[in-house]
C-alpha cells in the first residue's frame, strides 16, 4: 500500500511540476500521500449526479379507503407518463417511488398501524405489484407517526437538485396519534422533503381536520379528492395498435440470472393487473414501458448491457436464458443488439401513437380544472413544486 501511495504521489508531483505551480509543488511535496487522496476524493465529488424525483406515497388503507386505493392502482401509469416528460438541467431525471400504508388493523399497533410496503424503487413493475397487494381494513390513522417513520426509514439522499416529495392521503383528523404532526413535518423540512396532504372528503372538513395546516407547514399543497367517484377513461382509435406494440415489446426482453424468469413473469402479471382495472389503464402502462423510466437492468440483458451493468463476456452459462445457452459470446452480443434495436423502434412507435392519443383526449375534454382525482392532485403539486428547482416539462 505504501508503494502504491508513493507511485500515485509521484504522478501528482510530476503533473504539478509540468504546470509550473511552485506553491502547489511545495504543498504536495510536504505531504504527498494526503495530496493524492485529495485529488482522488475531489474527482469523486465532482462526478455529475443524476437528478431524481423521489415520491413517497403514504396511503390510508382503513375500511373507507377502497376508492383511494383503486385510484392509486388505476392512475399510477398516468402519473409515471407525465413525469417521463420532466427535465432538469436539460436532462431527464430518474424517478423513485416509495409506498407506505397506515391506518389498517392488520398492521401491528405497536408500530402505529404502519407498514413500509416499498422503499424507494425505480422498478415500475415492483411498484405496481405492491400497489395491487394493498387491502383495506378499519383502524387508527396516525398521520404524524407515518410521516416521521417515512422520514426516518427512507434514503432521501443529499443531492440538493433532487425533488423530494411526500404525499399523504386519508380522511381522518391529521392530529391523531402520539407523534405530533408538526414535529414530524419539521423533521421532513430539515431533509428538504416537501409534505403534501390529500384529504379524501370536503375541502372545509379537511381544513378543520388540520390537513391544510400540515401542507402549509410542509411547504406543500393541500388538496381534496373525491375518492369514491368513478374514474372516466377515454377510449381512442390508437389504443388497439398501442397494445399490439406492447405485445411485441415484451418479446424484446431477455431475462438473465436468478431474477430473469421471476421478473419476466412479474412483467406479464402487471400487464394483467392493469387490464383488470380497465383496458385504458393497460394502454397507459404500455406507454410507460416505452419511456426511459421503465428500467430493468437487474433482470433484462438488453437494459443491463446498454447501461454497462453487465458485460456479455463475463456472463456464466448458468446466467443465460435457455435461448442463449450454447451460443458464442459474439452470437449473444448480436442477439442482444437486435433485441435492443427492435425495442427502440417499438418504443418510438408507441410514443408517436400516444402523442396522437393525447391530442384526441384533449379535444374531448374541455378542461381538467374540474377533475378531483388522485392523479390530478399529485401531478398538479409535483409540477408546481418542481418549478422551484428548475424542473420543466
Amino acid at each position: 500500500m505504501k508503494k502504491l501511495n508513493l507511485i500515485l504521489a509521484s504522478v501528482v508531483l510530476f503533473t504539478m511540476s509540468c504546470k509550473g505551480n511552485s506553491k502547489q509543488d511545495t504543498a504536495f511535496a510536504d505531504n504527498a500521500t494526503v495530496g493524492t487522496k485529495t485529488v482522488i476524493e475531489t474527482s469523486v465529488l465532482t462526478a455529475k449526479k443524476k437528478n431524481t424525483i423521489k415520491v413517497a406515497l403514504l396511503l390510508d388503507t382503513s375500511n373507507s379507503m377502497d376508492g383511494l386505493i383503486h385510484q392509486a392502482k388505476a392512475q399510477l401509469w398516468e402519473i409515471v407518463n407525465e413525469l417521463s416528460y420532466a427535465k432538469c438541467d436539460n436532462e431527464k431525471p430518474n424517478l423513485e417511488i416509495a409506498l407506505y400504508e397506515y391506518g389498517n388493523d392488520n398492521l401491528p399497533s405497536s408500530e402505529g398501524h404502519i407498514r413500509q410496503v416499498l422503499a424507494f424503487s425505480n422498478d415500475l413493475d415492483e411498484i405496481s405489484e405492491k400497489l395491487f397487494s394493498l387491502t383495506t381494513r378499519g383502524g387508527n390513522e396516525f398521520c404524524g407517526h407515518v410521516i416521521q417513520t417515512s422520514i426516518d426509514q427512507l434514503n432521501w439522499g443529499t443531492n440538493d437538485k433532487d425533488l423530494k416529495l411526500l404525499f399523504i392521503a386519508g380522511n381522518e383528523p391529521f392530529t391523531q396519534g402520539r407523534v405530533n404532526y408538526k414535529d414530524a413535518i419539521t423533521n421532513a423540512i430539515e431533509k428538504d422533503v416537501v409534505v403534501n396532504t390529500i384529504f379524501c372528503g370536503s375541502y372545509e372538513q379537511g381544513i378543520s381536520g388540520m390537513w391544510k395546516d400540515g401542507a402549509v407547514l410542509g411547504k406543500g399543497d393541500y388538496m381534496t379528492i373525491a375518492h369514491t367517484q368513478s374514474i372516466v377513461h377515454v377510449k381512442t382509435p390508437y389504443d388497439k395498435k398501442i397494445m399490439e406494440y406492447n405485445t411485441k415489446l415484451n418479446k424484446t426482453y431477455i431475462g438473465y440470472g436468478k431474477k430473469g424468469s421471476i421478473n419476466t413473469l412479474r412483467q406479464s402479471a402487471q400487464d394483467a393487473n392493469a387490464i383488470s382495472v380497465d383496458e385504458e389503464i393497460a394502454v397507459e402502462r404500455a406507454v410507460s414501458k416505452s419511456s426511459g423510466l421503465y428500467k430493468n437492468s437487474s433482470w433484462d440483458l438488453v437494459d443491463a448491457v446498454e447501461n454497462d451493468e453487465v458485460k456479455i463476456e463475463e456472463l456464466s452459462k448458468a446466467e443465460l436464458p435457455q435461448e442463449l445457452k450454447g451460443k458464442s459470446k459474439e452470437e449473444i452480443a448480436t442477439y442482444v443488439k437486435k433485441q435492443r434495436d427492435n425495442r427502440k423502434k417499438i418504443q418510438q412507435e408507441i410514443r408517436k401513437l400516444d402523442a396522437q392519443r393525447k391530442s384526441f383526449i384533449s379535444n374531448l375534454r374541455k378542461t381538467d380544472a374540474t377533475k378531483s382525482d388522485l392523479e390530478s392532485a399529485i401531478i398538479k403539486a409535483i409540477k408546481t413544486q418542481a418549478a422551484r428547482k428548475n424542473y420543466v416539462w
